[in-house]
């Protein structure tokens, strides 16, 4: 087992869903000291990932989900996100991560974009939650694995609360990545493309799913002479 030591800022944590995202998302918050409560379709699915993870990780009812929690990650499919949303009880003023890319049945593009996105959608439908976009760049894989290297993997984020925003870049911080502001909620946009063409070039590229994109500073900014 890793322990991620960087766990000063403890928070309680709700998961919704408990597939490939949810079960990544329960151990590496878990490594970091978060005590985590996960949910999902089935009662049953959100106790096998609580008890393969074991430390801090406790499996409630999708509608007991809100109950004591710090944040909310939405660790579901896009077209399932709202309904799982709307069944969790005592919702209102919570900080919900939105972590998914709206990809259509297939995976060969995405159902919405240009002008909303599904954040936007989610907190349309949902108003009474504060959604931040983040993690929809990040694979299972990559947040499931161990924090390690030179180079942390870069989390955007993009809602439009203030404090929210900033109990999303505590946490990414606190289980070892490097948040990146991405603005407004409204920049999902853009983040959800991005998303995209990281599941494009993992699995259509052959890049495959320990990748992650990243911003980084140019080597060099003195403009070349001409």
């Amino acid at each position: 087992e890793w322990v991620i030591t960087n766990s000063e800022d403890e928070m309680k944590i709700g998961i919704m869903g408990a597939g490939n995202m949810g079960s990544a998302f329960a151990r590496r918050l878990a490594a970091a000291d978060h005590e985590v409560a996960i949910a999902a379709r089935g009662l049953d699915e959100a106790r096998k990932v609580a008890s393969q993870v074991g430390h801090r990780v406790r499996a409630v009812t999708r509608e007991e989900l809100a109950e004591g929690t710090d944040l909310l990650i939405l660790a579901t499919p896009y077209g399932a996100s709202v309904d799982a949303l709307r069944a969790v009880r005592h919702t209102d003023g919570k900080t919900v991560i939105d972590i998914s890319n709206p990809l259509n049945q297939d995976m060969s593009g995405l159902v919405v974009g240009h002008t909303t996105s599904g954040a936007e959608e989610i907190q349309r439908a949902v108003p009474r939650v504060k959604v931040v976009k983040a993690f929809n760049t990040v694979f299972s894989a990559v947040l499931g694995s161990q924090p390690g290297g030179d180079s942390k993997v870069q989390v955007f984020y993009a809602g439009d609360d203030a404090g929210a925003k900033d109990t999303v870049r505590r946490l990414a911080e606190s289980i070892g990545f490097e948040p990146v502001d991405g603005g407004p909620l409204a920049n999902a946009r853009y983040l959800e493309p991005l998303g995209m063409l990281n599941i494009w070039l993992g699995y259509v590229g052959g890049r495959g799913t320990n990748i992650a994109p990243r911003w980084d500073t140019a080597a060099s900014a003195v403009p070349v002479a001409v």
